[in-house]
């Protein structure tokens, strides 16, 4: 899956925010998105997708969280 429906799918799961950190671990521990390099998915490429979709997602306190 693409790595914002991999972050959208852990959010959702979790049903709280997470922070990048978090969200990394998860999407890395159950393989939701796998990088094409075959590298493990990092809190930066998590906070660059939730940048790239604020209609989705909300940073507040150091948490993401879905808008939705």
């Amino acid at each position: 899956m693409k790595i914002e429906e991999a972050i959208l799918y852990c959010l959702a799961h979790q049903n709280r925010g997470m922070r990048t950190e978090q969200i990394a671990e998860m999407i890395n521990r159950h393989r939701l998105h796998v990088r094409k390099d075959g590298q493990p998915v990092t809190s930066n490429q998590v906070y660059a997708v939730v940048c790239r979709y604020p209609d989705t997602f909300v940073k507040a306190e150091g948490r993401i969280m879905l808008m939705i």
